[in-house]
C-alpha cells in the first residue's frame, strides 16, 4: 500500500480503540488464568505496599538500602498496576478492547515505571558497593541528599523519555487494523499498526531502549566487579559470607530482571517465538514485582524483625486504647453511682435511668 492509499485508508477508518488479543484465545483457559493472575496481583499489592509502609514506619529501616528498596517497591507496584487489572478484566469480557487514550496512558506510565526501575536497581548496586568496599565512609557517602540524587533524576528522565516516545508514536496515523497482538499496549506491537514511515521511530526506540538497558546494566556490573574483588581480598570466611549475604537479595532480583529483558530484546528476530516473548513479558511485568518483596522480606532478618516490631507495637496501641475505653466506662459508672448517693432521692432515681 503506497503512502497515498494509506492516507485515504486512514481517513476512512480513524482508530478510536484497540483490540488486545491477550495471552490466549481459548475460552476454557480464561477463568483459570483470571484466578492465577488475581492471586499474583493481590500478593504483589500486599507485598509491595507492605514494604513501602514498613520502611516508612520503622525507624531502624530508615537507611539508604531500604530507601532504595521503598522506591523499588513503588515502581514494581506502579507498572504491575498499569497492566494487571486491565489484563484481568479482559479475561472476563468477550471483546478485549482498550480506548485510544487509555492505550496511550498505559504505554506512558508503563515506560515511566520500567525505566525508573532499571536505574533504581543500578543505584542499589552502588549502595551495596559502598557498604562492602567503603564501610567506614558509608554514612558519609550515602547521605540522604545523595540518595535522593540517585533516585530523583531517573524519575525525571523516565517521564521525559516516556512522554517523548508516547507523543511521537500517537501523533502518527494508524491504519484500519486496530488489533494489538499483545496483552497490553507496548511500543513494538503498536508500531506494526502505523501507516506512516516508522523507521525514525524504531531507531529512536532502539537507541533509548539500548542506552537505558546497557547503561544501567553497566553500572550494576562495575559495582559488583568491585564488590567481588573486595570479597576475594577478605581473609575471614565469615566476613566473606556476611558480605555476600548483604547483596544476595539484590543480586537475585538483578539476575531475574535483566536476564528476562536481555532474553527478550537481544535475541535475533528470526529466532523469536511470539508465545515465548509473551511469557517472558508476563514474567517481568507481573511475576517479578510479586517476587521482589518476598525475596527482600523472607531472606532479610531486618525486615522480618521490623515486621514483628510493627505488629507488636500496633497490638500494644490497640490494647492500650481498649483498656482506656474500659477505664473510661468504669469511671463513668463510678461517677453515676456517687451522684446517686449524694443527690436527693427524686433526682438520683432519674439519673440512674440515664444510659451513657
Amino acid at each position: 500500500m503506497d503512502p497515498m492509499e494509506k492516507h485515504n485508508h486512514t481517513a476512512k477508518h480513524k482508530v478510536t480503540e484497540f483490540v488486545l488479543t491477550g495471552l490466549t484465545d481459548s475460552p476454557e483457559l480464561q477463568a483459570p488464568l483470571f484466578g492465577i493472575f488475581l492471586v499474583i496481583y493481590l500478593v504483589t499489592v500486599t507485598g509491595n505496599l507492605g514494604m513501602i509502609i514498613l520502611t516508612h514506619l520503622d525507624s531502624k529501616l530508615h537507611t539508604p538500602m531500604y530507601f532504595f528498596l521503598r522506591h523499588l517497591s513503588i515502581t514494581d507496584l506502579g507498572y504491575s498496576t498499569v497492566i494487571g487489572p486491565k489484563m484481568m478484566v479482559n479475561f472476563l469480557v468477550h471483546k478485549n478492547t482498550i480506548s485510544y487514550n487509555w492505550c496511550a496512558t498505559q504505554l506512558a506510565f508503563f515506560e515511566i515505571f520500567i525505566i525508573t526501575e532499571l536505574f533504581i536497581l543500578s543505584a542499589m548496586a552502588y549502595d551495596r558497593y559502598v557498604a562492602i568496599c567503603k564501610p567506614l565512609l558509608y554514612v558519609v557517602i550515602m547521605a540522604q541528599k545523595v540518595c535522593w540524587g540517585l533516585v530523583l533524576p531517573p524519575y525525571l528522565y523516565s517521564i521525559f523519555v516516556s512522554l517523548f516516545l508516547t507523543i511521537k508514536s500517537f501523533k502518527l496515523s494508524f491504519c484500519g487494523s486496530n488489533v494489538i497482538t499483545y496483552f497490553y499496549c507496548d511500543s513494538v506491537p503498536l508500531i506494526s499498526l502505523l501507516c506512516s514511515d516508522t523507521h525514525e521511530l524504531e531507531l529512536i526506540i532502539l537507541i533509548f531502549s539500548g542506552c537505558n538497558l546497557l547503561c544501567s546494566l553497566l553500572m550494576v556490573l562495575v559495582s559488583y566487579m568491585f564488590i567481588l574483588l573486595a570479597i576475594l581480598r577478605m581473609n575471614s570466611i565469615r566476613g566473606r559470607y556476611k558480605a555476600f549475604s548483604t547483596c544476595s537479595s539484590h543480586l537475585t532480583v538483578v539476575v531475574m530482571f535483566y536476564g528476562t529483558l536481555l532474553f527478550m530484546y537481544l535475541q535475533p528476530k528470526s529466532s523469536h517465538a511470539f508465545a515465548v516473548d509473551k511469557m517472558a513479558s508476563v514474567f517481568y511485568t507481573l511475576v517479578i514485582p510479586m517476587l521482589n518483596p518476598l525475596i527482600y522480606g523472607l531472606r532479610n532478618k531486618e525486615v522480618k524483625d521490623a515486621l514483628r516490631r510493627t505488629f507488636t507495637n500496633r497490638c500494644k496501641i490497640f490494647s492500650l486504647a481498649f483498656h482506656m475505653m474500659c477505664s473510661a466506662y468504669k469511671l463513668k459508672r463510678m461517677i453515676i453511682r456517687s451522684l446517686v448517693v449524694l443527690l436527693p432521692q427524686h433526682w438520683s432515681s432519674q439519673l440512674f435511668r440515664v444510659r451513657f
